[in-house]
């Protein structure tokens, strides 16, 4: 996933002006087709589409495991964009028809497209029993694996990122795009694609913690999310209802525990 580099912009300095070469993220149509369908378009940035139209049909709720997609091919269409084109197995056509979405998906949109208030708050999965606990210094210890992590972002500054890390083997994966959606369903697609244990985990991002986040999250079956901006109070209420541990504002030793304290060693206040 490489930068592009702007060759003449200036910058405004206290004393005056300056030129300076930049280096800007990619964004360009990405139309997720399954079964010679397509099911949305979104601006992405152009790296990991295989593992983005894996995660996508699975944070969607399109197929529950891998062996639900048989082939995935990228299809560069020049200047009109970029086709990722799954093909799954016989029967999957109902939950195709469900989320049919038909909009154009702006970078910083998760629902985009959505016809029904039902599909928009559907009823999410509770996430799977785990033995996953957090000691009080591992979101920090996350947070800084992530941060130490995102080539686009430190080249451009207009990246987001989504990470899978573990207590004991550290930063597993991590996707990084312009959307913070894209980011964390490349990075979904990536763990269906290794077969990850996802319940042995935990979920950080560089984004605030919206419902449609919250959403893949569940769908994806993670039982602790941490995030570096706040939650939405919609998001904490699913969060909540499907038993997934919200932990948002992480920096440094200090974190926001929202959701489901019995996930933490240490005993927090009610």
């Amino acid at each position: 996933m490489r930068p592009l580099w702007s060759p003449h912009p200036v910058r405004h300095f206290e004393g005056g002006w300056a030129a300076r070469d930049l280096a800007l993220p990619e964004e360009v149509p990405v139309a997720l087709v399954f079964d010679g369908a397509t099911q949305a378009v979104m601006m992405a940035s152009p790296g990991d589409l295989e593992d983005f139209i894996r995660g996508f049909a699975l944070t969607e709720g399109l197929v529950a495991d891998a062996a639900r997609i048989t082939r995935v091919e990228i299809v560069d269409q020049g200047a009109q964009g970029i086709e990722a084109r799954a093909w799954l197995t016989p029967g999957t056509g109902a939950a195709l028809a469900e989320r049919r979405r038909s909009m154009v998906g702006p970078v910083g949109c998760g629902l985009c497209g959505i016809d029904s208030l039902a599909q928009a708050l559907r009823v999410l999965p509770m996430v799977p029993p785990s033995a996953l606990r957090l000691a009080p210094g591992d979101p920090a210890r996350a947070m800084a694996a992530l941060e130490g992590a995102q080539p686009l972002q430190d080249a451009t500054r207009a990246a987001h990122a989504a990470a899978f890390w573990h207590p004991e083997e550290g930063l597993v994966a991590l996707r990084e795009d312009v959307g913070r959606h894209n980011a964390l369903d490349k990075l979904a697609g990536a763990l269906l694609a290794r077969g990850t244990d996802v319940a042995a985990g935990v979920l950080v991002l560089t984004s605030r913690l919206s419902v449609d986040m919250v959403q893949k999250a569940a769908m994806l079956g993670a039982p602790v999310v941490i995030a570096a901006s706040a939650p939405t109070s919609l998001a904490l209420a699913h969060a909540e209802a499907a038993g997934l541990t919200l932990i948002s504002r992480a920096r440094g030793a200090r974190f926001d525990l929202h959701t489901h304290p019995e996930r933490m060693t240490q005993e927090c206040p009610a």
